[in-house]
């Protein structure tokens, strides 16, 4: 179920599942889901709550899953993936597709004042606190320190906003 502030801009163009399980999409004051951000409400019962004056850039996919904490401030450029969820493989008898989804590694939270670069994909588990900077074709897993700037392949800290 969608609700979103009064003063949120969701865009017509923007594609967000109902829930069959009851997750919630929640979208805070003065934010924004661009034309062709797709919420995808797939993998667990987890809601996904953004704060106020986030924007969500286009070609973005966010999924339910364990759920997703965004905070106030955010930014989230084109074409990211925010995937709070994680397929079952561990038996070699049945094939992925059938085993469903794993458990959870907590889902994702994204502190205030942080910006996502374009093209990068966050996993289940991940938290990156308040102010970090995330460079464009990032994978973002575990833990981001506060206002450091994060780049590269692998992820690695590249300095601290000052």
């Amino acid at each position: 179920m969608l609700c979103a502030d009064k003063t949120a801009h969701v865009s017509e163009l923007a594609h967000i599942d109902e829930s069959t399980r009851g997750s919630q999409i929640r979208v805070g004051p003065n934010s924004v889901i661009d034309s062709f951000v797709r919420i995808k409400c797939a993998g667990g019962t987890g809601d996904v709550s953004f704060g106020k004056r986030c924007y969500v850039n286009s070609g973005t996919v966010i999924y339910s899953g364990n759920g997703l904490q965004v905070g106030d401030d955010v930014l989230i450029a084109a074409n990211c993936t925010i995937a709070p969820v994680n397929h079952a493989y561990k038996s070699r008898d049945i094939p992925i597709i059938d085993q469903r989804f794993d458990e959870g590694k907590g889902g994702i939270v994204i502190e205030d004042d942080v910006w996502i670069g374009a093209n990068s994909v966050i996993v289940d588990g991940t938290i990156i606190r308040r102010g970090a900077v995330v460079g464009a074709s990032s994978l973002v897993r575990g833990e981001l320190k506060s206002y450091g700037i994060y780049g590269g392949n692998p992820l690695r800290l590249l300095g601290e906003r000052q």
